[in-house]
């Protein structure tokens, strides 16, 4: 992670960050990292590891496993890095990395984001996202429950 920060800001490339469990991707996801992609040079996103889902949303989840998460994010063009963190939040992520830009879904309240402090600390920016489309993984789930549980 050091290593991806140094080089790039040497480069005096932008960083933009952002993190999620990216359990089922879907068209809201695309559409949020293509936004986060254009305000900076480099997009890392932090993707919660199976564990760390396992944590925060039940025995249940994820549906699909992390490296197949990792890859299906990392083929999408305005993904340039992916990064697994096993933590509840992406906070030492945030600490080893400083991003220029940390991007969050614009239902977080600023005072509710993560490593906030640490960016803004370190002259970066926080910046939320409109979602462009009502989608969520939870809905998809549930959609897919109330069609084939008949």
């Amino acid at each position: 992670m050091i290593k991806i920060r140094y080089d790039l800001k040497n480069q005096n490339k932008k960083i933009v960050f952002t993190n999620g469990c990216f359990d089922i991707l879907h068209s809201g996801h695309v559409d949020y990292l293509s936004q986060a992609r254009k305000l900076g040079d480099y997009l890392v996103v932090g993707i919660n590891s199976d564990l760390s889902i396992k944590k925060i949303k039940g025995d249940k989840r994820p549906i699909i496993k992390e490296l197949e998460r990792a890859i299906v994010l990392d083929s999408l063009k305005c993904v340039d890095y992916v990064i697994f963190f096993d933590e509840d939040t992406p906070e030492q992520l945030i600490k080893s990395l400083v991003p220029d830009i940390l991007v969050k879904g614009a239902d977080w309240t600023l005072d509710k984001i993560v490593g906030r402090d640490i960016v803004e600390a370190n002259g970066g920016e926080i910046k939320t996202i409109e979602f462009s489309y009502n989608q969520s993984t939870s809905k998809i789930i549930n959609l897919i429950i109330e069609r084939y549980s008949k």
